[in-house]
């Protein structure tokens, strides 16, 4: 009977952590009991279907290691299951929240999320801006953020963060930037004439708000009808925050320098 490669490293979660374990390198029965805190009894079985799948083999050391093929199919699990962790630790946020404005090559990269939590909105305080967001944004030095939506709560953040001569670089959407205009045309006088802060305008209209910093990122979606009901993601994962500066680069490429009102 013909041995599925996908059923050997995925159907048998033991099956898959040896897999894991064995890319650190080459590992002693005794070291991978120890390593994944299980008997031989519950071990040993499924690293035979390894060995019989060619996906492990043992050397005359008597330490497992990965095969030629099993480094290939190891290389490519990781992502596969840190994509699928993303996901699913917060399930339903994802499959109602609209994230068609994450371009492609993002998406197929979303796992670098890495170990990201969900911020849930105070039913108390749900227009103010959450506390540990604006902790960490206040002490960052180097700031990015796209605006898709205006909060004129923010305005008094980043003004503290020019006074405070952090690097700012923002992106507001056209209607965001009307809205500032009109309405807080001192404000936004204050952002453009600082010299720490370059501002763009974006046309496309996008559901979405991200920001990065030195510290952390947040990236914020609206809900599959269109509306904002402030949950955000939160990440201080490098590899998090080298995703959504990406985010950010992605929309500034296709945005104009705002030089003056």
């Amino acid at each position: 009977m013909k041995i599925s490669l996908i059923d050997l490293a995925f159907l048998s979660e033991k099956r898959t952590n040896v897999l894991l374990l064995l890319e650190e390198g080459p590992k002693t029965g005794d070291e991978i009991k120890t390593a994944l805190n299980v008997s031989s009894t519950s071990i040993m079985p499924q690293i035979k279907k390894l060995k019989e799948g060619n996906l492990i083999l043992q050397g005359e050391d008597s330490k497992y290691r990965l095969s030629e093929m099993g480094e290939i199919v190891v290389e490519k699990m990781g992502p596969l299951l840190n994509t699928v962790r993303v996901f699913e630790e917060n399930y339903d946020y994802w499959i109602n929240h609209d994230f068609s404005g994450i371009p492609e090559h993002l998406l197929n990269r979303i796992d670098e999320l890495g170990n990201y939590f969900l911020l849930e909105p105070d039913l108390n305080r749900l227009f103010e801006v959450p506390e540990d967001f604006k902790k960490n944004l206040l002490e960052s030095r180097r700031v990015m953020t796209f605006f898709s939506f205006f909060h004129p709560l923010y305005l008094d953040l980043y003004s503290e963060l020019v006074k405070k001569e952090a690097e700012m670089f923002l992106i507001l959407t056209e209607p965001v930037f009307e809205r500032m205009k009109k309405d807080y045309n001192e404000d936004l006088r204050f952002l453009l004439e600082s010299k720490n802060t370059k501002i763009y305008i974006c046309d496309k209209n996008i559901t979405l708000k991200n920001v990065v910093t030195d510290r952390f990122c947040s990236v914020l979606l609206f809900d599959r009808k269109g509306k904002f009901d402030h949950q955000r993601l939160i990440s201080f994962d490098e590899s998090a925050l080298k995703w959504c500066e990406e985010l950010f680069m992605y929309y500034k490429n296709m945005s104009i320098p705002l030089e003056n009102l």
